[in-house]
């Protein structure tokens, strides 16, 4: 998967860190990435197959990508692009 075809999708549920979640999403199978008003409408023990349908590649709530972060990890300044090597890394996606 060539970064292009990825996409950093944050979705607010509140105003705390545990609430923020950033999602790596794959373009080609959502090129708007995550409906979010299809996924208000799934049954909440579906939610993990729906994201998944959806194109999601990876999920953090805002307290883990801080702790990412923290650990050098990921980069607060190209939070996409690490996001992504991070995928690579870690065997979630591979590089086309």
């Amino acid at each position: 998967m060539k970064f292009k075809n990825t996409k950093l999708q944050r979705i607010d549920f509140g105003d705390e860190p545990a609430d923020q979640y950033y999602c790596l999403v794959n373009l080609k199978v959502s090129p708007n990435g995550l409906d979010l008003g299809k996924m208000r409408l799934t049954n909440p023990r579906n939610i993990d197959q729906e994201f998944r349908q959806q194109g999601m590649l990876m999920m953090f709530t805002g307290e883990e990508i801080e702790s990412l972060i923290n650990r050098g990890d990921l980069d607060r300044e190209n939070l996409h692009e690490s996001l992504y090597q991070l995928a690579l890394d870690e065997g979630v996606i591979k590089e086309e």
